[in-house]
């Protein structure tokens, strides 16, 4: 009988390292995957020289599909000799003297340019290129990976994409460089003179927002233990990163590596039913779509996997529907209902009173008179708000004000109006007043019937 607890704390370990450190299982995408790849194979295997930028949102893959298209490459034997792969990040090389700097570092070439003197930033990386031809003439492939390409737009006349590109498009030696950026209008930051030795190859990754059952699927993915037999094909893979021979790919170096884990048959065959079991149910259906509608990305998928996991104890070795609709009702909580439970009766009753103006004259501006005016109203015949006077619930509203539940129209001309005169405009939507009137504790009956109702 295997030890329960020892297996939970496991699949919990295991889990969490795959969520974190899987750096090279790109799903989906698969039109532009073969793209990146044959235009890597076409610079390793037949010189030729290339250029092309990956845009799309932060956390849609393109840093991973990189790594994946990479790794698949690396089975290919003449890609391992024949090239040479540069990493730059516009994070960390803020100029093109650094940058240079670490492109000589990575062909390891620090010997061949130690002394000598150049006479412009082309000549450095003429000479560097010109070390990596053989004897009969055949050049070396360098593959230039540039992790957020808009930063290089901002270094000093585009020196070392002018450079690149020109090096790729006059095919003095086979190199292709790979952009890696968000920014959609990243062609506009490019100079005329760049723009024109530009190849204008553009790969868009765009998660797609009508593939929920792919989306549902992946959940079930990510959180079921694969069997022996997968996990060893999946070392297999991991164990032909050891051909990157690159000092600023760190990826390879903390892969994750599943053949560490071993687990009981009977628990996994346990665990994987109760995660189908539990994907299938139509409240984590539910949930998921309402997740689904929130963010479509797979990291913030994962990052949701994460936080349930951590949730896993010996005592409660499985995932349930009520922790998943727990968590997703985090993500779903709005700081402006939060903020109007946090406020007086007094100032929530203004906001109920400015609720039924812009109801009835159609979202008008308001100032403090007309507000007070329909608040006189209901106080006369309430019993919890008669005998508030005038400074006091004036004070209450400069307070929603403060906190910015209402706005002021302009900020010109403020000195000339009278505060109690001067317009505002309601930064709330309807829905968000009846949630807090709905979860606000101790509500007043009356309040909370005025609040349906503009009748008094």
């Amino acid at each position: 009988m295997p030890d329960t607890r020892q297996e939970v704390i496991k699949a919990r370990c295991f889990l969490k390292e795959r969520l974190q450190r899987d750096y090279t299982s790109l799903r989906g995408y698969e039109a532009e995957r073969s793209n990146v790849r044959q235009l890597l194979q076409r610079t390793a295997e037949m010189g030729e020289s290339n250029s092309l930028l990956l845009i799309g949102p932060r956390g849609a893959g393109k840093t991973t599909l990189i790594n994946a298209v990479l790794t698949d490459l690396l089975e290919n034997k003449s890609f391992v000799d024949n090239t040479l792969i540069v990493h730059l990040d516009g994070n960390l090389h803020t100029d093109d003297r650094i940058a240079l700097k670490s492109i000589t570092v990575q062909m390891r070439l620090e010997n061949a340019a130690d002394g000598k003197v150049f006479g412009s930033f082309a000549e450095n990386l003429a000479f560097l290129l010109q070390c990596l031809k053989a004897g009969d003439k055949k050049s070396k492939s360098v593959v230039f990976v540039l992790e957020e390409f808009d930063l290089f737009c901002t270094h000093h006349n585009q020196t070392l994409l002018y450079n690149l590109f020109d090096v790729s498009q006059s095919a003095q030696a086979p190199i292709c460089v790979l952009g890696v950026t968000c920014r959609l209008d990243v062609i506009e930051l490019l100079e005329k003179r760049v723009k024109s030795r530009f190849s204008h190859r553009q790969v868009f990754l765009f998660p797609s927002a009508h593939k929920f059952d792919e989306y549902s699927a992946l959940f079930e993915q990510l959180i079921c233990i694969p069997s022996s037999k997968q996990l060893q094909l999946d070392a297999d893979r991991i164990d032909s990163l050891e051909l990157l021979k690159s000092e600023t790919f760190t990826f390879q170096r903390n892969h994750f590596d599943g053949i560490e884990y071993t687990f009981d048959k009977r628990f996994l065959d346990n665990w994987n039913k109760q995660v189908s079991k539990l994907t299938k149910s139509p409240a984590v259906q539910k949930t998921l779509q309402a997740l689904y509608d929130f963010d479509v990305s797979e990291a913030f998928l994962k990052m949701f996997i994460f936080r349930l996991v951590a949730q896993l104890k010996p005592n409660a070795p499985y995932i349930t529907a009520e922790q998943v609709t727990s968590l997703a009702s985090q993500y779903e909580c709005d700081h402006k209902v939060d903020l109007l439970c946090g406020l007086s009766v007094l100032e929530l009753c203004l906001i109920i009173a400015i609720k039924h103006h812009s109801t009835i004259y159609d979202r008008d501006p308001f100032n403090f008179e007309i507000i007070f005016g329909r608040f006189s109203k209901f106080a006369k015949v309430s019993t919890t708000m008669q005998g508030v006077e005038r400074p006091i619930v004036l004070k209450a509203f400069e307070h929603l004000r403060v906190v910015e539940l209402i706005m002021p129209l302009s900020n010109s001309g403020l000195g000339k109006v009278q505060k109690d005169f001067e317009m505002h405009k309601l930064a709330l939507t309807y829905g968000q007043i009846q949630q807090a009137v709905l979860r606000y504790q101790a509500l007043p009956t009356e309040v909370a019937q005025w609040a349906q109702s503009s009748l008094i």
